[in-house]
């Protein structure tokens, strides 16, 4: 599946691949058609925006976000944390995937502060 991102094409990934019972999510930023954050400066609006596009690729393959069972969220900067682990919180509050958070030293392009990762399993 592809969600139509920057980096899709000219890098030779895709936006999600079901496989089976099984859908992985590739890493997924907030980025706009050229390549910069749609929320500058606001991790949560990245955060959640990035959910969005991950739920839709989810959708597309057949899955919902009840189907999640692991996500990966990669943060540029510490003091972020709270507001995107409370977005990820309202999302998976019933779903509780096992999750991890890195903090890196940059992302793709300076104004994106926030990467997240998703795997699906239908049950």
């Amino acid at each position: 599946m592809s969600s139509g991102g920057p980096w899709e094409a000219t890098s030779g990934y895709s936006r999600a691949v079901a496989v089976g019972d099984a859908c992985f999510v590739s890493g997924t930023t907030d980025a706009g058609p050229d390549g910069v954050s749609l929320h500058p400066g606001d991790a949560a609006g990245q955060a959640r925006a990035a959910f969005a596009i991950v739920e839709a690729a989810l959708v597309v393959a057949g899955f919902t976000l009840a189907d999640v069972v692991r996500t990966r969220m990669y943060v540029v900067d510490p003091a972020d944390i709270p507001a995107i682990t409370a977005v990820h919180g309202e999302l998976f509050a019933d779903v509780r995937p096992a999750a991890t958070l890195v903090v890196v030293a940059r992302l793709i392009a300076p104004s994106l502060l926030v990467e997240v990762e998703a795997d699906a399993v239908r049950g």
